[in-house]
């Protein structure tokens, strides 16, 4: 039996493996709005070190996994911006960075970020506002994009997930994290019938954008699917993932990208792959993940 703490555990996906991780046996400390283990609202500072410190008295300083499910989604609002980049990045990176040294303690620890498709099937989205939210500068992301008007909840929507997944990839393979034997992943979803997107589908401009966008399998994703998913990256199963990102959305990604995945590598890319296999050549024998020699949990056999 492990220890679990799950974002967004009230609702929609996180509420999908907070059931599946109880059924399991597991511990779970969740964190919401409401309905929680933890009541906090991670589009505040204070919010957010509430749930870290409340996370970490709860685990013993000791946890097995964490999953930050908690989102906002691209609805019409004048604060809505604001929101989604203070929960969907900082509400994931400042908590996870918080609770980093819980999962090393664990020494085989899982971590898994909710991204989204969004930011790879949506075009032109804005770099300004992208660099902004990974930089942790929120007002001045809020700036860039009210220049979209009634679309800047969707630009930053966008950016927030596409900055969130860049962060996870980057510092997923550092020593910090793979070397302190924990497997940071992300999962993108498309669109899921949960209350954010029924939230968003309330507006009849997005409804309509909805009903005509390509999706090769129909229809939206099941919560239940998710949550699988989730589990699956928390298992046995992912001791040889690390920064990789579970695209499931029907297959929209698919049918705008095809042929951008996989590529070779650039020669002109050359300079900068040979560095990074310098750079990781140097670094300490103690810096790298050693593979884990911790039995199976039986519910996950």
């Amino acid at each position: 039996m492990g220890t679990y703490a799950v974002t967004g555990s009230a609702s929609g996906m996180g509420s999908a493996v907070t059931e599946r991780l109880s059924a399991a046996g597991h511990v779970v400390i969740g964190v919401d709005l409401h309905d929680a283990e933890i009541i906090a609202d991670l589009a505040t500072g204070g919010g957010r070190s509430a749930a870290a410190a409340g996370i970490l008295e709860r685990s013993g300083g000791v946890l097995d996994g964490a999953v930050v499910a908690a989102g906002i989604g691209p609805v019409p609002g004048p604060d809505r911006a604001r929101r989604i980049a203070q929960v969907n990045y900082l509400g994931s990176v400042e908590l996870l960075t918080a609770l980093r040294p819980a999962l090393a303690a664990s020494g085989d620890a899982r971590a898994v970020v909710f991204g989204s498709n969004s930011p790879t099937v949506m075009p032109q989205v804005p770099g300004l506002v992208f660099r902004a939210i990974r930089a942790g500068r929120v007002e001045q992301a809020v700036r860039r994009a009210r220049i979209f008007g009634r679309a800047a909840p969707n630009f930053a929507y966008a950016a927030s997930k596409l900055a969130v997944t860049d962060w996870a990839r980057r510092a997923a393979v550092t020593p910090a994290w793979a070397g302190a034997g924990i497997r940071l992943n992300v999962i993108a979803p498309g669109p899921v019938k949960t209350p954010l997107l029924d939230e968003e589908l309330a507006d009849p401009v997005a409804a309509r954008a909805f009903q005509s966008f390509p999706n090769p399998i129909g229809g939206v994703g099941d919560p239940g699917h998710l949550a699988d998913w989730v589990m699956m990256m928390l298992s046995p199963a992912a001791a040889f993932m690390s920064g990789s990102v579970v695209v499931i959305d029907g297959g929209a990604e698919a049918w705008f990208r095809a042929g951008e995945w996989p590529r070779p590598v650039a020669i002109w890319h050359m300079p900068r792959h040979l560095w990074r296999w310098r750079a990781f050549s140097r670094l300490s024998s103690t810096d790298r993940a050693e593979p884990s020699s911790r039995p199976l949990p039986p519910s996950f056999h």
